[in-house]
């Protein structure tokens, strides 16, 4: 019995010792993995923007719808805007890069003097973009800049439809300010509208050798009235003072055309229309694609982009107005195409 007793006390230790190899071993608490850190996403690209200007923000003209368009961009797209004015021709590059110095990344020269100046900045600042002005598609443009060509041509061909109609005289005058491209290919224009409505006008032109005297632009403009012009289409800025000074002084029977701003007031009576043009609606096209990443690109004014005729026209009869708008339509639609010959006149 008692052999019996200590064989099972026995056996009761090796099942013990058994079942204490066969217990599972705990598993040890999971580690912890710390998150990663959510990305930090890049600041956005901040934007800041240069206007240059060849004449003074008050001229009502030109360097006034640079002003316009440049302050535009920064109250609309929340672009910092700032401009130099009456920078002549040879300080541009070196106001240029004075700008890229101090951080501005889009650099916008208004005026097409600017070009040459603006295209080799650019070489050297390929992270900055540009914006300049000509009268063609530029094929040697670099990739960071941007051309507006301003294709004058597309406004005068409207201007060249109307004075035919209006003309009693049979004689009509173009006063611009200097033998440039842009004005052969106004004059050009205007030629091609004359023929286009049948005209058997002749055109008068006259370069006054600079767009902003206004005594030069009345001595010629005096000369045409009395040579028989009885409408003048002016391609002038300030010249157009001296222009709208000759016509009122006349019998009130020479009307005037005008451009770039509404300059009606200056000779209601004399006061055609004006030619417009809008460069903050194109700016503000150019930036938002210039901060979608966009670098350089052509972009055309036009009567859909930035050119108006200011309509109805004064001073002139129904059937005057109706021809001017048609002009227009057919510009617009294709079923005219304006020639741009920027070759000059001999």
């Amino acid at each position: 019995m008692r052999k019996q007793l200590s064989t099972l006390v026995v056996l009761v230790v090796i099942l013990a010792m058994i079942a204490a190899c066969a217990a599972p071993t705990p598993t040890p608490a999971p580690t912890a993995v710390p998150k990663a850190a959510a990305p930090t996403a890049a600041p956005a690209k901040v934007y800041k923007l240069a206007a240059v200007l060849p004449g003074v923000i008050t001229d009502a003209d030109y360097n006034t719808l640079g002003y316009i368009a440049a302050t535009a961009v920064q109250a609309e797209l929340g672009v910092k805007m700032g401009y130099s004015e009456s920078v002549a021709v040879p300080d541009v590059e070196r106001v240029m890069r004075e700008y890229v110095d101090a951080g501005y990344n889009i650099i916008w020269t208004h005026g097409s003097q600017f070009i040459s100046q603006t295209k080799n900045v650019a070489k050297a600042f390929p992270d900055v973009t540009f914006i300049g002005e000509t009268d063609a598609p530029d094929p040697e443009a670099p990739a960071n800049l941007w051309i507006i060509d301003r294709n004058f041509q597309t406004g005068f061909y409207a201007l060249g439809v109307l004075a035919a109609k209006q003309t009693k005289t049979g004689k009509i005058g173009y006063l611009g300010g200097q033998t440039l491209g842009f004005s052969y290919a106004e004059v050009r224009a205007i030629q091609q509208a004359m023929k286009d409505t049948g005209s058997t006008a002749t055109l008068k032109t006259v370069w006054a050798g600079d767009f902003n005297d206004p005594t030069k632009a009345r001595q010629i403009a005096d000369a045409m009235i009395a040579e028989g012009s009885d409408v003048i289409i002016g391609s002038l800025n300030l010249g157009m003072f001296g222009l709208f000074e000759a016509v009122k002084a006349g019998s009130g029977t020479v009307l005037v055309t005008a451009k770039y701003t509404d300059k009606s007031s200056y000779a209601p009576k004399n006061c055609i229309t004006s030619l417009l043009y809008d460069f903050a609606g194109p700016l503000k096209t150019i930036v938002k694609r210039i901060q979608a990443g966009e670098k350089g690109s052509y972009y055309p004014l036009g009567f859909d982009t930035g050119v108006a005729l200011q309509l109805p026209l004064k001073n002139v009869s129904d059937d005057v107005n109706k021809a001017a708008a048609q002009a227009i339509d057919d510009v617009k639609s294709g079923k005219i195409k304006v020639v741009k010959d920027n070759t000059p006149i001999k």
